[in-house]
């Protein structure tokens, strides 16, 4: 299937003028319309509630989008927590899930009402310590061994740091029932980036027979399983995206066979999809600057790792359209790479293009979860402005980009602070006028 960006070279334009590349721009009628594709796929289901996971794009307007569609997010730090706070959710629109917790995260997850998923059997006595046991609350399950989808080894829960065994979870809520929890909740996290439709109803099916055998074992009330992430994206065109229409259908089916039957059938279902719920609908946008003919033929961007790191550190493939040249013929190969003093700063490699010339805008795909949010200041590279796309067709900047007097920021305010501001000053003062500033790829 043919990948096209979600702007025209004219539309990376108009918004390049207000906003120098790289940027990662998003896409507003995207990220609505797969809410409401997901929100429409489990409305069999009362309590379904889609918990946005923050860590994949911790940007409040985005947040905010996704609140005003009926999501709420699923967090995993203090900082996190004071985001989701801050764009209007509070108590049960927020999932607190975490490891190696500090006393400050659950503290303020707790005050701020939230589900709490407590990750080991001994975090129970340390929600304890440090807060009250809330009246709901969820436990992670990780069932060891490996997960396998047909014949295919998925992931290897067993070599996961996440979760407790069925035992341990049993234990939990007893203890947690004594310590005066009322309702309690399942979650697992069992595969990455599945790109199958089978995933959830197979995961659903091992944590509903989870959920009947645990509730009578612990004499708890099961009101919610927490599927999780795990549903992932096309990143290659020659995929078959997931269908969250037959994913939600499928879930219901294995429902309608576990849980129902069990007298368990109003537990609300909640998921927490990062990926797909914002992948698709976010791209990087950067230019080409340099090109270099050795070996291989090289073309270098004006992003780098810093700004995407996924194909440096997975290997992971992002598609490449060059904007204004989707119907050229893809007859040339390229290393497509960044300027980090790493070899491995490489967006393509050995990737099948059309023919680059300096100044093309290049539009990276499906860097809307996991793009900006692991961006790094390595080689003192600066993260670069978030841009939203919206339904009417204006842009408008979300995120600025970092400067240096950003990066430097963190110094004490002592005379190496001074000599910092004195240095920039006298750079800027330099450039400004200078051969260099008036500078353009390609002319």
């Amino acid at each position: 299937m043919e990948k096209r960006p979600f702007i025209t070279l004219g539309q990376a334009r108009d918004i390049i003028a207000d906003v120098p590349t790289p940027f990662h721009l998003y896409d507003e009628a995207g990220i609505r319309a797969r809410a409401r594709q997901v929100n429409q796929a489990f409305s069999w289901n009362p309590g379904f509630r889609e918990y946005f996971a923050v860590k994949a794009t911790p940007n409040p307007t985005l947040l905010t989008i996704l609140r005003e569609e009926g999501c709420g997010v699923d967090t995993s730090s203090y900082t996190e927590l004071v985001l989701s706070n801050a764009c209007g959710f509070r108590g049960s629109d927020i999932m607190f899930s975490s490891n190696d917790t500090p006393a400050l995260d659950m503290f303020e997850a707790a005050r701020l009402g939230a589900f709490i998923n407590l990750d080991d059997l001994t975090m129970v006595d340390f929600l304890e310590q440090v807060a009250e046991v809330p009246q709901s609350v969820f436990c992670r399950y990780n069932p060891g061994g490996v997960f396998e989808l047909g014949n295919d080894i998925m992931d290897n829960p067993g070599d996961s740091k996440y979760g407790m065994s069925e035992d341990q979870m049993v234990e939990a809520f007893r203890r947690l029932k004594a310590a005066g929890a009322k309702r309690f909740g399942i979650h697992a996290f069992l595969a990455s980036n599945t790109v199958s439709n089978d995933y959830y109803p197979a995961l659903a099916r091992q944590l509903f027979e989870l959920a009947v055998r645990v509730s009578k074992a612990a004499d708890v009330r099961i009101f919610a399983i927490n599927l999780s992430g795990g549903v992932g994206v096309d990143y290659r065109p020659e995929q078959s995206a997931n269908d969250i229409a037959a994913i939600g259908e499928g879930v219901h089916r294995v429902y309608d066979e576990v849980l129902v039957p069990a007298g368990m059938g109003d537990v609300a279902i909640f998921t927490e999809m990062g990926r797909f719920m914002l992948a698709p609908f976010g791209a990087l946008v950067t230019t080409a600057i340099h090109e270099k003919h050795i070996y291989k033929e090289y073309i270098g961007v004006d992003a780098c790792a810093a700004n995407l790191m996924r194909p440096a550190m997975y290997g992971a493939y992002h598609h490449i359209t060059v904007l204004g040249k989707e119907d050229a013929p893809a007859d040339h190969v390229y290393d497509v790479t960044g300027g980090l003093c790493e070899n491995n700063d490489k967006f393509a490699i050995d990737r099948h293009l059309p023919k680059i010339d300096m100044g093309d805008v290049l539009f990276i795909h499906d860097a809307g979860a996991h793009g900006f949010s692991m961006g790094y200041n390595y080689n003192g590279k600066l993260r670069s402005a978030e841009v939203l796309l919206c339904e009417d067709g204006s842009h408008r900047i979300i995120r600025r980009a970092e400067t240096p007097r950003d990066y430097f920021a963190t110094f004490d305010d002592g005379p190496f602070a001074a000599s910092i501001e004195d240095a920039l000053r006298e750079s800027e003062a330099a450039y400004a006028g200078s051969r260099a500033a008036a500078w353009k790829p390609g002319e």
